[in-house]
């Protein structure tokens, strides 16, 4: 089945307000800007967002989020992004905010079909206990707080219980796919981009290269198009442009002479 879409907003042409959406990308690496930026020209609001974080230099999730569009985020982290950090505190949406590994079993089991799970991370804490601030009231108060989790004692460790994830849309970004939706990431850009895939009831993938089917050898297939239902092909521009977060160089002080 030939799953490619002629372009990012036809893709994402029936994604409506309020559904939820995983979305792969840690950082600025492996970040679906394409189908991002095609949503927020569509003009797709009060959207529940499943991440890792939002965004950050005004890329990513935070053209999204600086637009209004995000009503509710599951995720695990928040740093650097001084707009989320306003909304949050303003009461202007919702965070659940929860261990990153847990964020990234809670996606796979979701694909995966298991409804829930016990695990030590976040054993009497308030992720645990419950009283975590979701939404804040805009005066410095708790407008919604989160529930108390089942905790279960196994073999004398206390475990807690955890639901798994299922989102009605998912948008990954992928080094490689071919036309079955078979795809392949590139190094860090890995991260939450297959995990997301398999929670989306819906998965959208854009991908830098695409190839006909059989060009990927079985073996280097990171995702099974079986998670996948349509495919966008970048344009070189698009493939190109990977921004860097955090650029760090090295000042040799002390430069050694050619020869020595």
């Amino acid at each position: 089945m030939d799953k490619v879409v002629a372009s990012a907003a036809r893709a994402v042409a029936d994604v409506a307000d309020g559904v939820s959406i995983a979305v792969g990308g840690f950082g600025l690496s492996g970040v679906p800007d394409a189908l991002i930026a095609a949503l927020r020209e569509r003009g797709t609001g009060g959207l529940h967002v499943v991440s890792n974080n939002c965004g950050a230099q005004d890329s990513g999730l935070a053209v999204l989020l600086a637009a209004g569009r995000i009503s509710r985020v599951t995720g695990s982290y928040i740093g650097g992004n001084k707009e989320f950090a306003r909304q949050y505190l303003a009461g202007e949406l919702e965070l659940e905010l929860i261990p990153q590994g847990t964020l990234a079993e809670r996606l796979r089991a979701g694909g995966a079909g298991i409804p829930a799970f016990y695990t030590p991370a976040g054993v009497g804490t308030l992720v645990a206990e419950g009283g975590m601030p979701w939404r804040h009231d805009g005066n410095g108060g708790v407008a919604i707080a989160s529930p108390a989790k089942e905790v279960r004692d196994f073999d004398g460790t206390p475990y807690v219980l955890e639901r798994s994830i299922r989102t009605d849309f998912a948008l990954v970004r992928a080094a490689k796919g071919d036309r079955h939706g078979n795809l392949v990431f590139n190094k860090a850009a890995r991260n939450f981009n297959p995990l997301a895939a398999m929670a989306g009831r819906i998965t959208i993938a854009e991908v830098e290269e695409l190839v006909e089917p059989g060009a990927i050898d079985p073996d280097h297939v990171h995702l099974p198009g079986i998670f996948v239902q349509r495919v966008v092909a970048l344009t070189p521009e698009q493939a190109a442009d990977k921004r860097i977060e955090q650029r760090t160089v090295t000042v040799r002080t002390n430069p050694r002479k050619e020869g020595s």
